[in-house]
């Protein structure tokens, strides 16, 4: 297969499996694949079998009950099937386990089942029925990267879908426990390569297990050339043998030896974390971690629950790169997850709307861009299709002129009910107040306040916008404000309503509450909050410009369009030099331009010094327009790294998101 322009896996939609139902021996329907010529599972003993292999063969019982680490235990697999291993694997540790440990499944799936294939799989176990029903209401869109899941309060599944070598070669993690699944190597030789059995290996913990059914030379040879020790015991049914065993000491990861700065400090995991800003960054945040069990203070300057109704709307959407870049692949990858997690959180959806997002093309160029963009990223209808202009008409409700791209699956969401609902997660305690520095204790982090007492706690996370980079720690990394008026208008009764979020140069969702929210305008360097007459002109323009008959619809109704009748909402928001967010660990700035100055000199001549940071103080920042997109992904990916757990991204785009990149691209440049 071949890469992408930035070096990763072509970003596309997946193959479905191709299923045909044929009777087993106890004469029930179970689900054959007609491309591999193989079933996924008998439907008379297809359970018994996966706990024979699988979960005995890992002695998953006996490490349930002797679990005791602060971080999840983690199971990966090598086919995903239909998840009948990982249901098993789930109930055996609800059986079994403490009710503080933690699950963490990773998966992998080349040819993932659709929906509806899925759900009728899984309904041969009954008893299995509430797993399922999470399982299944969440299943994500055939589209290649890592796809999270929250099965429930203590178990995380982590869908990969792609090539299972590929995949496990990008993943971020390590592993407990391994189920070498898939079809038979005689039907799927693709799979059964050298290069799965060597990615397995340096994803493994020291002392991690597996097992598989299969006793073919290829499986045996290639598990022992990987580090691997592996044993016969009697297999299920008329299999006579299946294998089981264990890697000692995994082989050090080679993958940062050409990046040894971001590698992540040595995991903590902490009791307390402050959290510094409120907002979307640091409301998921909080959530995020709390639900891990971490205690949570989440400080602000302003209290959202005190404020009177905003009618704000905030358009989950993203703007993505005509050729594949590992920007666009974060902010797919945040789309996605956002969707879900939304769904998750609030099935009712009364803090979102599945509505829909169009981005229209409102002239030549960005027509071209679209058309260029289509080509180059074959995805689901489902997540993203081109659109001529009476289809762009027909998705909005109201007629429009130009063609669009068209995301059904995108929303809007209420920015603060969603930060006010993420607030009130248990295990988060709120406090109104003004970080004025950070100071490093032997244990953990002062938080110094402009009015009380200091804070202590264990880590910290920077959420802030701008203000971010107020902190001694944080100041090196480069930060732009950028102040957004968003223009609100009460409609009266009768006035057309929209079908879509639509979005130009500006955004609009559809009214609720009887209020229109049009804009925003977009000022960098800007701070200045003041509300602006010009502000809400330009935002009234923009909106004529891409919804010329909207806007008439909306005057034949009575609508006063006057500017003085709207009313401003003014944030100041922060960007990036790259417009990618920062996520990770804080880099110890002066350190790396000591450590790494050769780079100025010959960028080929990598030190091997690991990148140092200031041990246990993270940020999440320049989100910019698109938080909404990005935050809720980074605030997971954040909480997976601070628990020591396998993250929701690939390596490479993890790395893309670390806050000292432009550190190391400055050097590299001389700067």
């Amino acid at each position: 297969m071949t890469a992408a322009p930035d070096g990763l896996p072509p970003l596309a939609a997946l193959d479905n499996a191709c299923l045909d139902w044929r009777n087993d021996a106890s004469g029930e329907a179970a689900p054959h694949s007609s491309a591999f010529d193989d079933v996924y599972f008998s439907r008379h003993d297809g359970r018994a079998e996966t706990e024979h292999v699988f979960v005995a063969g890992n002695r998953l019982t006996e490490r349930f009950r002797e679990w005791q680490e602060p971080r999840p235990f983690v199971i990966g697999e090598t086919g995903f099937g239909t998840g009948l291993n990982m249901l098993c694997a789930w109930a055996c540790f609800d059986a079994h386990a403490a009710p503080e440990a933690r699950l963490h499944l990773v998966s992998t799936e080349k040819f993932p089942l659709d929906r509806a294939d899925l759900a009728r799989a899984l309904a041969a176990w009954p008893d299995l029925a509430r797993r399922s029903e999470s399982l299944v209401a969440q299943w994500p869109e055939p589209v290649t990267g890592v796809h999270r899941l929250w099965l429930d309060e203590r178990v995380t599944l982590d869908l990969h879908l792609g090539d299972a070598a590929e995949r496990l070669s990008l993943l971020d993690g390590r592993v407990d426990a391994w189920f070498l699944d898939g079809f038979a190597p005689a039907k799927n030789p693709e799979m059964w390569q050298p290069a799965l059995f060597q990615a397995m290996a340096a994803r493994s913990r020291p002392g991690a297990t597996f097992a598989t059914f299969s006793c073919a030379g290829v499986v045996k040879r290639g598990l022992a050339a990987a580090g691997f020790t592996w044993h016969k015991s009697p297999g299920f049914g008329r299999k006579r043998e299946m294998l089981y065993g264990e890697i000692a000491e995994p082989p050090l990861d080679e993958r940062r030896r050409q990046t040894p700065w971001f590698t992540p400090p040595a995991p903590r995991p902490p009791r307390h974390v402050a959290i510094i800003g409120a907002g979307i960054a640091g409301a998921s945040a909080a959530a995020a971690l709390a639900r891990r069990g971490i205690a949570v203070t989440l400080i602000d300057r302003l209290e959202r629950a005190d404020l009177e109704a905003t009618h704000l709307q905030g358009a989950l959407y993203v703007k993505l790169a005509a050729d594949t870049n590992r920007q666009s692949r974060i902010y797919l990858a945040g789309l996605l997850h956002s969707r879900r997690w939304l769904a998750w959180l609030d099935p009712r959806q009364s803090l979102w709307r599945k509505s829909g997002v169009l981005q229209l093309a409102l002239n030549d160029k960005e027509q071209a861009r679209q058309t260029r963009f289509l080509a180059n990223h074959p995805l689901p209808e489902s997540v993203v299709r081109g659109v001529d202009a009476a289809g762009a008409s027909a998705a909005a409700g109201v007629r429009v002129d130009a063609p669009a791209l068209d995301y059904p699956n995108a929303a809007w969401v209420r920015p603060m009910e969603l930060c006010i609902r993420l607030a009130e997660t248990s295990g988060v305690s709120f406090l109104r107040g003004e970080v004025t520095a950070l100071r490093r204790l032997e244990t953990g982090w002062r938080l110094e306040m402009r009015d009380g007492e200091p804070i202590e706690a264990d880590q910290v996370i920077v959420a802030g916008a701008a203000e971010t980079v107020a902190f001694e720690q944080t100041t090196p990394l480069p930060l732009q404000p950028v102040r957004g008026q968003l223009s609100q208008l009460e409609l009266p009764s009768g006035a057309p309503r929209l079908g879509r979020v639509v979005c130009a140069g500006g955004y609009v969702p559809p009214a609720a509450d009887g209020v229109l929210n049009i804009g925003a305008t977009f000022a960098p360097d800007d701070t200045d909050t003041t509300p602006r007459e010009g502000d809400h002109r330009a935002n009234l323009e923009e909106l004529e410009r891409g919804l010329p008959h909207f806007v008439a619809a909306l005057r034949d109704a009575g609508t006063d369009l006057s500017p003085e009748r709207l009313r401003a909402l003014v944030g100041v928001r922060a960007a990036s030099p790259d417009k990618t967010p920062y996520c990770g660990p804080v880099p110890d700035a002066d350190a790396w331009r000591e450590e790494y100055a050769v780079l100025a000199k010959d960028a080929t001549r990598i030190p091997e010094a690991l990148g140092r940071h200031h041990a246990g103080l993270w940020i999440s920042t320049a989100h910019g327009s698109r938080g909404l997109a990005s935050a809720p992904l980074c605030a997971e990916l954040l909480a997976s790294r601070i628990c020591d757990e396998p993250l929701p991204l690939e390596q490479p785009l993890a790395d893309h998101l670390h806050p000292g990149r432009r550190l190391i691209r400055d050097l590299i440049r001389g700067k």
